[in-house]
């Protein structure tokens, strides 16, 4: 009997984690690289701070998403095109910052020559999905 609950346990780990595997594979675009520094629980209750570097290949595009919270993206190498809701795009290069406000839907495009890279600060809601793609 103990035997068949670990295997039912073990299974549904393993479906778990293979369901997680597989939803951050769909949220990632192709030539588009996250890699999560640090996420920290915030002082203002239900928040969590993340950081993650964002590493684009050449002409790599990320679709237009939105976040649970503000992201502030600073352009470590190269040049990136941000566009946010309906506003003109806003190239930026190494040493440039952006804030983007909660929910606001916008996409990010490698438009350099070279490799691109960001880091994205974000101050979110807890236990929300980190990008969610824009209707």
């Amino acid at each position: 009997m103990r035997t068949l609950s670990i295997r039912n346990l073990t299974a549904t780990l393993l479906l778990i984690g293979g369901a997680f595997s597989l939803q951050a594979a769909h949220a990632q675009a192709a030539g588009i690289h996250r890699t999560d520094l640090v996420k920290q629980e915030l002082s203002v209750p239900g928040h969590d701070g993340i950081q993650a570097r964002v590493d684009f290949d050449p002409g790599a595009f990320a679709p237009k998403h939105t976040h649970p919270g503000e992201e502030i993206a600073f352009v470590l190498q190269g040049t990136l095109e941000y566009q946010l809701g309906d506003k003109p795009p806003v190239t930026l290069k190494t040493g440039e910052s952006l804030f983007i406000p909660a929910g606001v839907a916008h996409s990010a495009r490698n438009v350099g020559s070279g490799k691109a890279s960001e880091l994205a600060t974000y101050f979110v809601k807890q236990n929300a999905p980190l990008v969610v793609p824009a209707k």
